[in-house]
């Protein structure tokens, strides 16, 4: 596999951004816990020249300044099999909208794997492009995010309707 990676600076900090073949197989933020070793990040690219990092860098900048809300850039994971099934239900949680670790264990079969849920979607080594931060705790608690609270706080405001944010008392 050709492995290789780029930096961008973003409103949520420095991402590193893996390339491995024809898709993007990590975005990590600073000091997220699961992030590999720097050997397992490839050469460092010209992310301009690299179809991948490119159209990663390019999705990415046009999300955060709101003008996207799916990404196309090919994602790759290479996760166990629970893993990959819940990956697969963060894929599919609109923009803007919240879901809980609870509703993910329901529809992969038991209220019971919330707990499995929430260590596979911290894990998730695509962040962002597979929306891990738009699961929240019961109740819509701010919970467990590789890339920090904060993060994901910034991240789920920037998804909200400006209606919506300007009738918050918080």
């Amino acid at each position: 596999m050709d492995v290789r990676h780029a930096y961008l600076d973003s409103p949520v900090g420095r991402l590193l951004l893996v390339a491995g073949d024809d898709a993007l197989v990590g975005l990590y933020f600073p000091r997220y816990r699961y992030t590999p070793p720097p050997s397992a990040w490839g050469r460092r690219a010209d992310a301009s020249a690299d179809p991948v990092l490119a159209q990663a860098q390019s999705e990415l900048g046009e999300y955060f300044a709101g003008d996207r809300q799916v990404f196309d850039v090919p994602a790759a994971t290479n996760g166990d099999e629970f893993q990959e099934r819940v990956w697969s239900q963060l894929r599919e949680i609109p923009y803007g909208e919240r879901i809980t670790y609870g509703d993910i264990a329901v529809e992969l079969g038991s209220k019971g794997f919330a707990q499995s849920v929430g260590q596979a979607v911290g894990r998730n080594p695509v962040s962002i492009v597979i929306p891990c931060h738009r699961v929240v705790g019961a109740g819509g608690k701010l919970t467990g995010f590789g890339g920090g609270l904060e993060r994901k706080q910034i991240l789920l405001d920037l998804e909200e309707p400006a209606e919506a944010r300007a009738g918050r008392l918080f």
